[in-house]
């Protein structure tokens, strides 16, 4: 996640902040999925394979490992992910276990893994700083990594990190295939023939058959409100009277949850980049086609204005239109013989709205591809996608799609679907229909659900939550009513571009800090400029 710190800034040697910063939204969808999942934390990847017969009701009050998890030196995480490992912070991973179903223990256990960050130059500890970077499918423990780098917050928190159930290092849920995920990404956005959008409909009936397939009616059991209950066994297993919790896009959802459940366990929660807990999926897209059209109308705007760092000024719109329609008869080739598709198009630019820092990146890539250059449009498309040189996938997709088709009640029908794509593709040009196509994925998944509680946090402290007016992916309008949903949320507001606000400002990061040390909450009204 590239953020810019101020006078908090992370060392420039610091490796992929801005594939992480495209990893934190929240999407309902085969091809616009995003999170962080990486890999050697002490304990195992164990891939679950779902046990076939039900669980027995029953009341899921398990305590992790039956006490305190056991800590041991993950230095290499730290290593692996920053090159090097910082000066003066140690880095421990654990592993505890949570009950499968919280609300029908039957003695089977989800493994999760954390990650626990400490700074020698430490002093007066406040407890745990306990953080989620969204998606759903990202890896805490990769981001704690991350954070832990900021001295406001590991001079008094422990920065801890865990990968949610199904995700990374933690049990996971695996069932998609290299090639099932190369067709999604890879596929039109804006498939208009029928028999082209029954294609699509079946590649994700495959998937979701060989979901079904592998753990049957148990995939109900990585849903978020599973997650929120594991999040306070994580509060117990880190030795925490009370809950700090910095959380991210889907993870303002998660907290929310968490707030609803919990609300008397908590001491500080930060939600940036809400997410509306009461909203369905549709409107859900919906408001995410408005948001990127609104952000690539930034863009368009930034490359009128600077036109020697956007060479395809002074109509970029025009040109991803040109670039999408020529893919579409005769896409150009890349390395290793790929084809810049109109998927793989279209992932480049949702990629690259996260980030103002990489509009420049998108108008030198888009330049290039009309010159028959697919270099730039796949470096954007597979650091989103979580592809490497290889073609592998994390399981960051598995994860997303157990999780979004798991927590709504029910989900729109391929016939609304067909026709909000018409719907959309006129409301909005760019990203109305491939936002509609992303809910088939969900629309023909094959299990029950577990929706998740939507409520106030009564009983608990001031929530901050912060919105960012230029958010694509969770649309600033977000903010305030997650406030009001809470009952006790008070917004804080960032007039800039790109996904989520933390720590990129002075504004911002000193209002955080001084909430998340101090307790003090942003003053009603707080707007923290550009």
């Amino acid at each position: 996640m590239r953020r810019r710190l101020a006078e908090l800034a992370l060392p420039s040697s610091v490796p992929a902040r801005g594939r992480l910063r495209r990893r934190l939204a929240t999407f309902t969808t085969a091809l616009l999925m995003v999170g962080v999942v990486g890999t050697g934390c002490a304990g195992p990847d164990s891939e679950w394979v779902a046990p076939r017969a039900a669980a027995t009701p029953g009341t899921g009050s398990a305590a992790p490992n039956g006490g305190a998890p056991t800590w041991t030196d993950c230095s290499d995480v730290a290593r692996n992910l920053l090159n090097g490992v910082p000066r003066g912070i140690t880095y421990q991973c654990a592993t505890i276990k949570v009950p499968q179903d919280w609300t029908a223990d039957n003695g089977e256990t989800f493994d999760i893994a954390l990650l626990r960050a400490r700074s020698s130059r430490q002093t007066d500890r406040i407890g745990s700083l306990l953080i989620n970077p969204g998606g759903p499918g990202g890896s805490g423990v990769d981001y704690a990594v991350y954070l832990s780098q900021l001295p406001q917050l590991n001079s008094r928190f422990d920065v801890v990190g865990f990968d949610p159930r199904g995700v990374g290092r933690s049990t996971q849920v695996k069932c998609m295939t290299d090639a099932q995920l190369d067709t999604l990404f890879g596929y039109d956005p804006d498939p208009v023939a029928k028999a082209d959008f029954d294609t699509f409909v079946a590649v994700n009936r495959e998937v979701s058959d060989a979901c079904s397939a592998k753990y049957g009616e148990s995939l109900r059991l990585f849903s978020t409100v599973q997650t929120a209950r594991d999040m306070d066994a994580v509060r117990k297993a880190v030795g925490d009277e009370k809950t700090t919790y910095l959380g991210y896009s889907y993870g303002t959802l998660l907290g929310a949850v968490y707030a609803h459940l919990f609300p008397t366990n908590i001491r500080a929660l930060v939600l940036d980049g809400a997410i509306d807990p009461t909203e369905q999926a549709e409107s859900r897209s919906e408001g995410q086609a408005r948001g990127f059209e609104r952000a690539f109308n930034n863009f368009a705007e930034w490359c009128g204005q600077t036109p020697v760092s956007c060479p395809v000024a002074p109509d970029p719109r025009a040109v991803v239109q040109e670039q999408l329609a020529a893919a579409r008869t005769a896409p150009k080739a890349g390395a290793g013989g790929r084809q810049a598709t109109p998927g793989w198009i279209f992932t480049a630019v949702v990629a690259s709205l996260y980030v103002k820092d990489d509009w420049e990146k998108l108008a030198r890539a888009l330049d290039d591809l009309r010159d028959g250059d697919t270099t730039g449009i796949f470096t954007l498309a597979d650091g989103y996608a979580e592809r490497d040189q290889n073609g592998h996938y994390t399981n960051l997709f598995d994860a997303n799609t157990a999780v979004n088709c798991t927590d709504y009640e029910t989900y729109p029908t391929l016939e609304r679907i067909r026709a909000l794509q018409s719907d959309w593709r006129k409301k909005y040009p760019l990203f109305g229909a491939g936002l509609a196509m992303g809910m088939v994925n969900c629309a023909v998944w094959p299990t029950k659900h577990d929706p998740y509680p939507v409520g106030a946090a009564k009983g608990s402290p001031p929530i901050v939550v912060v919105g960012t007016k230029g958010d694509p992916a969770t649309p600033y309008e977000q903010a305030p009513k997650l406030a009001d949903v809470l009952g006790t949320g008070v917004v804080l507001t960032w007039n800039g571009e790109g996904h989520t606000a933390y720590p990129q400002t002075i504004c911002i990061t000193q209002a955080v800090n001084n909430y998340l040390i101090n307790l003090r909450v942003p003053a009603k009204g707080t707007v923290c400029p550009a």
